[in-house]
């Protein structure tokens, strides 16, 4: 009979090393050792194929090196992108990403939390919509786009900026009425205040403007209805929209086109988000977060030390990108 391959030690990675036991410890948690001590520890490391328990380092130094984030799906693009980015940012600083995705479920991001704790994870990031999220006390937390309260750090796109571009840059395109198309959780969050700035910017620009409002759960067909009510003529009475997300825009084209109206000569419409196809193209002309600085900047938060000097908002900028659903003809040439 073959005998079981024992798993090899942090005592055999000593004795094979020619070491003292404290030594393999100091190298295994990254504690600086001589360059010789070193190389002689990792070397046995490697010919053992020794594995390091994590969870038992984890610890005893109190900490685990893992941050659960619990964003709604994957498979919406601006989620996957903050999930890829917030992953990117943490392999840099040597930690591990515990992914939760919770369908919008509120019960489930309260379990979520409840289970990253027990994991003993080191933080968590959050884009959340439960009003009644409850975070013990003790463990750093980070939101995106909603304010949960001065102690927990919020980080965010500027969107009221960003509403108010949207609207600024159809005046500058020659729109004359437009419209805003949204659709969204009815909880006060970040997002929430593109509505703002867009009604900001189109005042400023004395542009004439409706709004549809729809939230969560209602049928996007309520747009439909919107934009056939507001065809005389075989023409839409509207020459811009401004939609909430790329996600809306991308559903507005396919409205647009079964009303045989051309986008961008007779309709322009500008969505946010900056969603892109594969490769580098955008699915519409669009309000672009930045979705690598928003994790970066989630991530230096929720690893910093001293938690008194974590600001209760951080709010990043966002720019204007062409995807083509806008004119960009009238830009320089008057």
């Amino acid at each position: 009979m073959s005998k079981t391959k024992s798993i090899p030690t942090m005592k055999d990675v000593a004795m094979e090393a020619g070491v003292a036991l404290g030594t393999v410890s100091k190298v295994v948690n990254g504690l600086p050792v001589g360059d010789s001590y070193r190389i002689r520890v990792e070397d046995a490391i490697r010919k053992l194929d020794y594995q390091v328990n994590s969870y038992a380092q984890g610890l005893k130094l109190q900490k685990t090196r893992t941050v659960a984030l619990l964003i709604p799906n994957t498979q919406e693009p601006f989620y996957a992108s903050l999930a890829y980015y917030i992953n990117i940012s943490l392999m840099k600083r040597k930690y591990k990403m515990l992914l939760c995705s919770t369908d919008y479920d509120m019960g489930q991001e309260q379990e979520y939390i409840k289970m990253a704790q027990q994991n003993k994870v080191d933080g968590i990031i959050g884009l959340t919509y439960n009003p009644d999220l409850v975070i013990e006390e003790g463990i750093p937390f980070v939101a995106i786009d909603r304010s949960m309260g001065s102690q927990i750090p919020c980080v965010a796109s500027d969107n009221f900026a960003g509403g108010q571009l949207a609207a600024e840059k159809l005046a500058d395109l020659g729109c004359k009425k437009v419209a805003f198309l949204r659709i969204g959780a009815s909880l006060a969050n970040e997002p929430n205040k593109r509505k703002a700035g867009f009604e900001n910017g189109c005042l400023s620009r004395n542009l004439s403007y409706e709004m549809k409002i729809l939230d969560d759960g209602d049928s996007c067909e309520e747009f439909d209805e919107f934009l056939t009510a507001h065809m005389r003529d075989g023409k839409l009475d509207f020459d811009g929209l401004f939609c909430v997300t790329d996600g809306v825009a991308y559903y507005i084209l396919k409205v647009l086109r079964r009303l045989k109206q051309k986008v961008p000569e007779d309709v322009q419409v500008i969505g946010f988000d900056g969603t892109k196809l594969m490769g580098e193209d955008y699915v519409c002309s669009t309000i672009v977060q930045p979705a690598a600085e928003i994790a970066e900047m989630c991530v230096e938060l929720l690893l910093q030390e001293n938690r008194s000097v974590k600001p209760p908002l951080v709010c990043l900028p966002v720019a204007y990108a062409y995807g083509g659903t806008t004119s960009e003809l009238l830009e320089g040439k008057e």
